[in-house]
């Protein structure tokens, strides 16, 4: 209920601002939010070539392409003015000639592009990943590693997920979940998380309704405690920061104080005692284990931080698949005893796989769209704007409200955030405060919209209850702490 007032809040908010900003004269062309393309240029006026003063006329008409480039603010580009000749053949009823006036770039794509990029740049691949991981997961299924691993870890779920039965599938799906995110598998950590949310919807006993098990799996997923940010160092490094691992020890502990933060609050509202030994115990052995790579990535020095960094998560992934296959080898007779053989397992996930993809398409684009028209329509802007003046009155410095617009848009799009993150490095630099906060912003969060559509749509749950709720006031917890990261740090 609440994702979809929100949702509606989005579309009709964006629609009234876009239709004001054209009354206003604000818009000469509504075309951007339908039909425009990402960092296509802003059509801001038509005017006749003989309107124009004298030099800028002469100018352009001697040019080679009918095109004149004026900078108005060197220092952001989106201020760039081109005024272009339309070709001999376009002309008024008059005779007169046309010049083009167009300046600033869009951010993102109009509706129409959207609609069309989702279901090629999300979609498709998104089939792809899960019905190759599905095919992997159908393999642990089959063999009985499921099985095994549910009933290994069953006296630690079953703490927090009391509505759980012992032993339960969903347990060893939610098992590789939390793994793959924790090692930095983002193409692993989706399709295990599907399957755990469908597994886990065997047992809600309200289809339409989210489940306490549920939410509080969504909420420890958004959190998204990882180990190694393999994609924001990659990005650093691209950006020639002095060490591009200089972000991880602040990235992780934010990230874990999100995902506890998660855990409390939603243990809060399920009456969960989280003050058992086996939660503790498990608590302590993740510090060890962030301690302890911590430690030995210390010790190396830039280069060999960089290529542990880049090489970890592409090893895990690929010591993964190769024991998932050698262990579904060795109980080969597992496959034989269902009538079936290793492959055909395979196939048979990868079809579910295709499966679920293929559902969540509607959810994934009806929150893709709004956004699109949210950004589109500068409302955004005008309230991170807002948000970054009022933090600048009561005295927080420059340097952190200039990466606000990273932490504000991250719940909503990680395409568009992660371009503010690399807008902060760029004009700022990598190794300044912005651009590093920016970073820890980029890391420390989950698209929390697209998860939420995307996990419940797969279910078709309508009613999410408080689950939105909640991972937004995570993602709020995780902004303050990335701050206090970021100027404890740096």
């Amino acid at each position: 209920m609440v994702l979809s007032r929100f949702w509606l809040v989005i579309f009709v908010s964006s629609i009234l601002f876009i239709l004001v900003g054209s009354l206003t004269q604000k818009h000469y062309s509504l075309e951007f939010a339908i039909t425009g393309k990402k960092d296509n240029p802003y059509l801001l006026k038509e005017v006749y070539l003989d309107k124009l003063p004298k030099e800028i006329k002469d100018t352009l008409l001697l040019s080679e392409d009918g095109k004149l480039v004026i900078n108005k603010n060197p220092s952001d580009i989106d201020t760039t003015y081109e005024i272009a000749l339309l070709k001999a053949g376009v002309q008024k009823a008059t005779g007169e000639r046309i010049v083009k006036v167009t300046g600033g770039k869009q951010k993102v794509d109009g509706i129409i592009e959207t609609a069309k990029n989702t279901i090629i740049d999300i979609v498709l691949p998104l089939i792809a990943t899960l019905a190759f991981f599905a095919g992997l997961m159908q393999l642990l299924v089959d063999s009985g590693a499921s099985d095994r691993l549910a009933k290994r870890l069953s006296p630690f779920f079953t703490k927090i997920f009391p509505s759980v039965p012992k032993n339960h599938p969903s347990i060893s799906y939610m098992t590789l979940n939390f793994s793959a995110n924790f090692l930095g598998l983002d193409s692993a950590a989706t399709p295990f998380g599907l399957k755990a949310m469908e597994s886990l919807q065997e047992i809600n006993p309200d289809k339409s309704r989210a489940s306490d098990a549920q939410i509080m799996f969504l909420c420890l997923h958004a959190a998204g405690l990882t180990l190694i940010p393999t994609s924001i160092i990659g990005y650093r490094a691209a950006a020639h920061a002095s060490n591009p691992a200089d972000v991880m020890l602040p990235c992780i502990i934010t990230s874990f104080i999100g995902t506890l933060a998660a855990l409390l609050i939603v243990a809060f509202r399920q009456r969960i005692n989280v003050l058992s030994g086996v939660l503790i115990l498990t608590l302590m052995v993740i510090l060890s284990a962030i301690t302890g790579l911590l430690f030995y990535i210390g010790s190396l020095d830039i280069i060999g931080k960089n290529q542990f960094t880049s090489n970890f998560s592409s090893i895990l992934l690929l010591g993964v698949i190769f024991l998932i296959l050698i262990y579904a080898f060795v109980k080969e007779k597992q496959f034989t005893e269902k009538q079936t053989n290793i492959f055909d397992s395979f196939v048979v996930g990868a079809r579910n796989g295709m499966n679920t993809a293929v559902t969540v398409f509607p959810y994934i684009l009806g929150i893709m769209v709004a956004i699109s028209l949210l950004r589109n329509s500068g409302l955004f802007e005008l309230i991170s704007g807002a948000i970054s003046w009022f933090f600048l009155q009561i005295g927080v410095a420059k340097e952190i409200t200039d990466s606000l617009p990273v932490a504000l848009l991250r719940p909503f799009s990680s395409g568009g955030s992660r371009g503010f993150m690399l807008d902060a490095m760029s004009i700022h630099g990598p190794d300044s405060l912005t651009g590093r906060l920016a970073c820890i912003f980029q890391c420390s969060a989950e698209t929390t919209f697209y998860v939420v559509a995307l996990y419940f749509g797969s279910i078709r749950v309508t009613n999410t209850r408080y689950t939105l709720a909640t991972m937004l006031f995570v993602d709020l917890i995780c902004v303050f702490v990335a701050i206090f990261m970021g100027l404890w740090f740096f």
